[in-house]
This record gives structure tokens, sequence and C-alpha cells, in this order.
């Protein structure tokens, strides 16, 4: 929650300055958000490449732990595109790349904003903070209600980092695995269904 908190905080500042103080060329006329796009992926290479635990004790796992990202892929993606029926403002495939998001808020809204601009960019970036928020405030009522994977699916991409210690609190130790598993898939497909969307 602290660090979800923290990034809508930095966001906020980084409006505020915009808006009011005259920034220097550099940051405003170039595209700097291109390079911290590059600094981000190598990093989210590192991380994934360097968990051999979870690597591990995927191995453990019966084939079918493959379906609960794929549920969650296919799931969110069918929501955005009822919700573009709603948004007549919003295209089919605004609306869909915004969902592609999966609630990795600081590499979706990148990428959105170079392709679709920073109004859409902006959206993505609200809408994936409320899915983490969403996942850190209501994982005992999701599995109360809806089952010990519902706060791995809400949760999204953010399921192998920031959101695990409350799902492993709500769904339990036993669903850790299926926790990191899920976050690693999740958040390897975002950069491709969000280009896809976006390009299309």
């Amino acid at each position: 929650m602290r660090g979800s908190l923290i990034i809508v905080a930095f966001f906020i500042v980084g409006v505020l300055m915009g808006r009011f103080i005259e920034m220097p060329a550099f940051v405003t006329e170039q595209d700097p958000t291109l390079y911290a796009l590059y600094v981000l992926m190598f990093l989210v290479g590192i991380s994934i490449g360097s968990d051999k635990k979870a690597l591990q004790a995927l191995k453990q796992q019966n084939l079918r732990i493959v379906l609960v990202p794929l549920g969650t892929i296919l799931g969110t993606l069918a929501g955005s595109a009822v919700i573009s029926l709603v948004l007549k403002d919003r295209s089919l495939t605004d609306c869909l790349a915004v969902g592609s998001g999966f609630g990795y808020y600081s590499l979706s809204s990148i990428f959105i904003t170079q392709y679709k601009g920073a109004e859409l960019g902006t959206i993505a970036l609200a809408s994936n903070i409320i899915r983490e928020l969403l996942t850190l405030l209501a994982a005992p009522f999701l599995v109360r209600y809806f089952g010990k994977l519902a706060p791995i699916s809400v949760g999204g991409a953010t399921t192998m980092d920031t959101t695990l210690p409350v799902i492993t609190q709500s769904s339990g130790k036993d669903y850790v695995v299926v926790s990191i598993f899920h976050g690693i898939t999740v958040d390897f497909s975002v950069p491709f269904l969000v280009t896809f969307f976006c390009t299309i």
C-alpha cells in the first residue's frame, strides 16, 4: 500500500511541476520517458531472470497453473471490451490497451503515452494503480466471496511483488508459487499486448 501511495505522490508532484514550473527544454522537448522505459525493461529482465527460487518452485506445479494467468488476461480483455461499449469517446483498442496494463502502471502508462498521448497514458496510470490498490485493500473480501484465486487474478502483474504479501496472508502460503508465476507471466505479456493494441 505504501509503495502505491508513493507512486501516486510522485505522479501528482510531476503534474504540479509540469503545470506551474517552467521545466528545462531537455525534459519537455525531448522524450525522457523513452529512456526511462529502456531502463525499466532492463530492470524487469533482471528481476525475472534472478528469481531462481520461483522458477524452481514452478517445476513442481501442475500444468493447470498456466490457466490462472490465461484467465486473468482473457477476463481483463473481455471486461475492457465491454467497457468500450459504454465509453463512447474511447475506441475498443484504447480500452484494450489500458486493460493490457494489468496493474503494471509504470511500464504500460509509458508505452501508452508514447503511442496514444498523455491523456490516455494518464488514464492507464490511474486504472492500473486502482487495480493494485483494490487488491491490497479487498483481498480478504475477494477470497471470502470469490475464492482464493480471486485476489491473484485481480492483482494482475503485481502478484509477484507488491501484492504478494497480502495475497499470501489472505489466500495462504499454498498460493505463493501460483501468485509468483501468475505475476511473471502477466508481467511478461504487458509490453507485447499494450504495443499490439496501441498500433492496430
